[in-house]
């Protein structure tokens, strides 16, 4: 590993490996991973990315409209129209890389639909489309010699100096180091493992939304969290596997406990509302049935159909002994993503000099109070690109000089972290502020939160993967709770 980079990128998603793929040769990036390339909330996507791409039955006016209204018009205008006009290239550009989206019988992209979406827009790879693109992107990457890549990697510090940052690195045989960087950009995805449950893989710590902030990086729309209506009601996983929107795109129903189809009497639109509405119906439907058990039943399609539209759902349900071509799939909402994040302007800038975020850790203003269906893969192509575009220009335009002489160890030493800290955030989290928030709880949720983020701060404890995971599950909760308390205060 050098010893000095012009770029580090924070994070091996679509938004991270993308970023790193716009750079010229003579640009020196480290990338680093938390854990494996592969695991990352980008892999785990399953339904696609959305783009006008038929000009013929959709427009950029179109997709726009459906974005504003899945995101209660809070979104930022500018860059929907930023993200729904530049799209469609980046998405092509990823079909001339190799990523092999379903073609229709013609030979052209075949488009689906999702709940939320007005047109067939989103282009897929059957149900796997996030790792469909990750894969390819690594693939892309490895061929690049200016691009240094190391994986169970760790950032444990980001310190601000006039050239750029100092970085602490955990490596991943034990070691540590510190590194320089010119340009940072955050790309370390979300905050799922706040609580009890989720659809994130195990890297979604808020890890460099926390850094971000220590370094006084402007942090908004925390509290703007999605619940997915559709998890796998699995019995103890706390990461629980996607019955992906586009189940219900192709046809189908959500039935409650006694096996009947509720979604029309909270909204006309049924099972095809945006995700926040047909979560809430299903905690409210719950709270008048008095039981949480509901499934998806799309029987009714022919078995052949489903087996190859959704592969990856027909086995993780064989798995747990559910053939969805026969028996209904038990589901209840569930964490799955983050509309706030790091602030950023529409190159993926911070209120921090150097510091760029894109992907899942930004925020952009594009998903409003909640996400339209397809359009995070979107949104960590356009921005991710606009900030590798936007460094490069200023590469060129600077004589970044040599970093001064630096220590590169930190003493990393301290006292053991107590267990159960992380154990306690995620139940708080999940108490407070779930689908239908408890405002009562929030007061003494945050209290406690905070006691914890003070005792991780100021206890002297060794810098380990499993401390930083704990200071940033603590300082993540801390803002979310913040929010949340400061909303209902007001009210």
């Amino acid at each position: 590993m050098n010893k000095e980079y012009d770029v580090l990128i924070v994070g091996s998603g679509a938004a991270g490996l993308y970023a790193a793929l716009q750079f010229p040769e003579n640009v020196k990036v480290l990338l680093i991973s938390k854990r494996e390339l592969t695991l990352s909330n980008s892999s785990l996507a399953q339904g696609g990315v959305a783009a006008v791409l038929d000009k013929s039955n959709d427009n950029f006016k179109l997709h726009i409209a459906d974005t504003l209204i899945a995101g209660k018009y809070k979104n930022n205008l500018e860059a929907i129209e930023v993200l729904v006009s530049e799209g469609p290239k980046d998405v092509l550009k990823l079909k001339e890389m190799g990523v092999a989206f379903d073609l229709d019988n013609n030979g052209k992209l075949q488009m689906t639909l999702e709940a939320g979406h007005s047109r067939h827009r989103i282009v897929h790879h059957k149900d796997s489309t996030g790792r469909a693109i990750v894969d390819v992107l690594i693939e892309q990457v490895s061929t690049h010699p200016n691009i240094e890549i190391h994986d169970n990697t760790m950032l444990y510090k980001l310190e601000k100096n006039d050239k750029g940052f100092y970085a602490g690195l955990l490596l991943n045989d034990g070691s540590s180091k510190v590194i320089a960087a010119h340009y940072c950009i955050l790309a370390s995805g979300g905050i799922g493992r706040v609580y009890q449950y989720t659809t994130n893989s195990a890297i979604a710590t808020g890890d460099g939304i926390t850094l971000a902030h220590m370094l006084g990086a402007r942090i908004k729309h925390l509290s703007r969290i999605q619940f997915h209506p559709t998890a796998f009601a699995a019995e103890a996983d706390r990461e629980r596997f996607l019955i992906s929107e586009a189940v219900r795109g192709e046809g189908a129903v959500l039935l409650n406990c006694d096996g009947e189809r509720f979604a029309f009497k909270y909204d006309e639109r049924g099972e095809l509302a945006p995700r926040d509405v047909v979560s809430n119906a299903i905690m409210l439907e719950s709270q008048a049935k008095g039981n949480e058990k509901f499934f998806l039943d799309i029987t009714h399609k022919d078995p052949e159909f489903v087996k190859k539209r959704f592969p990856m759902i027909y086995e993780k349900c064989l798995e747990e002994n559910i053939d969805i071509t026969k028996q209904w799939i038990p589901v209840f909402p569930c964490q799955h993503y983050l509309m706030g994040g790091i602030d950023v302007d529409l190159f993926a800038r911070t209120n921090v000099d150097r510091l760029y975020a894109a992907g899942e850790c930004s925020h952009t203003g594009v998903h409003g109070a909640n996400r339209l269906a397809s359009n995070s893969l979107l949104e960590a192509l356009v921005f991710s690109r606009r900030a590798a575009d936007d460094i490069t220009k200023k590469l060129a335009a600077e004589d970044n000089s040599p970093f001064a002489d630096f220590a590169e160890q930190d003493d990393l030493s301290g006292n053991t972290l107590p267990h159960g800290f992380r154990t306690e955030i995620r139940k708080i989290i999940q108490d407070c502020y779930f689908v239908i928030p408890k405002p009562e709880a929030v007061g003494d949720g945050l209290r406690r939160v905070k006691e914890i983020l003070d005792d991780l701060l100021n206890g002297g404890y060794e810098i380990n993967h499993d401390y930083v995971e704990a200071r940033s599950l603590a300082t993540v909760a801390c803002i979310v709770l913040e929010e949340v308390k400061k909303k209902y205060d007001a009210e």
